[in-house]
């Protein structure tokens, strides 16, 4: 099977487009052995993508995190897969469909734009102590679990240690939930560090927390409801801003996607 390792402003996956028929397999196993870093190709996640139809161009798209557990959105996943549609069918608006849920995307200059939907937002939902400070974590829903804390330097937060605590928090269980730390650095921009669970470490890059973090952000007054950039540790920014058609409940999410190699799996 042909792959691509591509990322999405830092958030690294193995992608298979179009696996040909009979080489299922599976796929949770596959990706713990392939997305280790050491031993295999190393990657965030596992992304399959199927071509359901040209017209309307449609995508199926599943997304096995490293550990094997699937993903229900992953908004740089759906940013590399619409990336490599458009590479391989010329397509520059399509439809992919995670877990049930049709998101919209498109291509758009160097820039590769998909919606996420934006569900349950709890204020205080997580209370920790951060070098000694009392830390509230919000909680959205923007198509898989968030909590975000507003902290004033995000650069003198422990991402793995405190991510780890809350992630595996006891108000947050069963699920868990993925972690982001957000800093406001002026008119209409923050930066972030995510704690991604499944990865169960440090990301790069989150599409779904920037989306989560320009929602908990906006809440609080921090921004406003339009177009935020989210510095993230690859230094590769994401745009988020608000769906024209349904500015409450939708957003998209856009920025870089790189090709980073391709080669073929035994």
């Amino acid at each position: 099977m042909r792959f691509r390792k591509i990322h999405g402003a830092g958030n690294d996956f193995i992608l298979l487009s179009d696996p040909e028929p009979g080489s299922q397999k599976d796929w949770p196993k596959e990706a713990e052995r392939l997305c280790a870093r050491r031993t295999g190709v190393g990657a965030d996640g596992l992304v399959i993508s199927s071509l359901i139809s040209k017209a309307p161009a449609l995508l199926e798209v599943e997304c096995f995190n490293a550990d094997g557990s699937i993903a229900t959105m992953c908004g740089n996943a759906l940013r590399c897969t619409a990336w490599a549609a458009h590479r391989d069918h010329g397509f520059g608006e399509m439809s992919l469909r995670m877990a049930g849920v049709t998101h919209e995307a498109l291509v758009k200059d160097d820039s590769i734009w998909v919606t996420a939907e934006v569900g349950v937002i709890q204020p205080r939902r997580v209370h920790t102590v951060i070098h000694g400070k009392p830390t509230w974590f919000d909680s959205a829903h923007t198509g898989t679990e968030h909590v975000v804390a507003v902290v004033d330097d995000v650069e003198a937060i422990d991402a793995v240690m405190v991510g780890r605590l809350v992630r595996h928090h006891a108000d947050l269980a069963p699920l868990g939930t993925n972690v982001n730390f957000v800093q406001a650095l002026g008119n209409q921009a923050l930066k972030i560090r995510t704690y991604e669970r499944g990865v169960e470490e440090e990301t790069l890059s989150c599409g779904s927390g920037a989306v989560a973090a320009v929602v908990i952000a906006t809440m609080r007054g921090l921004v406003a409801p339009r177009a935020v950039t989210v510095h993230n540790r690859a230094g590769e920014p994401l745009t988020v801003r608000p769906h024209s058609n349904r500015p409450h409940r939708t957003q998209w999410v856009g920025g870089p996607v790189t090709n980073t190699f391709e080669g073929v799996l035994a």
